[in-house]
């Protein structure tokens, strides 16, 4: 094992000061297809109708995320307490941008910060760990707090998909955000 230079630090991998992010275990799947009983999380995350899914659904969706090397899906975690997932998924290497996408289960860990903190660590992953120079993620125009969390980050409203999503006989946009690494760096640097 080579030691690490002077100066680096040997701090845990994916670790922030309130959560961590971690492979997916199968109590974490468990846990998910809890939260896919409830209309509200599977609209959030899916233009599909919202569904049950089945943990061998999921569990085959994680696996396939581990196989390849495009796909990087995490668990998020506050202290042992599985409260979320994120993921990079559809990396183009050679052009060094990928899609992202976050999804807390539990509406008492809303608007504790816990997303926050897990987009920063994968996003801190995403541009310095894989050295990747764009993210991307779309998020329909309902998803108020999700919005706010994206744009809270440095994401920047690209675009829009008018009236994509067919909701309760309403139509909303699907927008489009994106931020690129020197817009990261000059934010978490200066």
């Amino acid at each position: 094992m080579t030691k690490p230079k002077e100066g680096m630090a040997m701090e845990p991998l994916l670790t922030g000061e309130r959560v961590r992010l971690t492979l997916l275990d199968d109590h974490d799947i468990d846990h998910m297809t809890k939260w896919y009983n409830k209309t509200d999380y599977a609209r959030h995350l899916d233009a599909l109708p919202a569904k049950p899914k089945r943990a061998e659904d999921l569990r085959r969706w994680r696996d396939e995320a581990h196989e390849h090397d495009s796909h990087f899906l995490f668990a998020i975690k506050e202290a042992d307490q599985f409260i979320g997932f994120v993921e990079l998924d559809g990396i183009l290497w050679t052009q060094q941008n990928a899609w992202l996408t976050i999804g807390i289960g539990d509406p008492d860990m809303y608007g504790k910060g816990y997303g926050t903190e897990a987009m920063e660590l994968l996003i801190q992953f995403a541009f310095h760990e894989l050295n990747l120079h764009r993210l991307q993620l779309t998020v329909f125009e309902y998803n108020t707090a999700a919005r706010r969390l994206y744009e809270k980050l440095g994401f920047v409203h690209e675009g829009s998909h008018r009236e994509f999503i067919l909701r309760d006989g309403q139509a909303y946009d699907m927008l489009l955000y994106g931020l690129l690494r020197k817009d990261w760096n000059q934010k978490t640097q200066g």
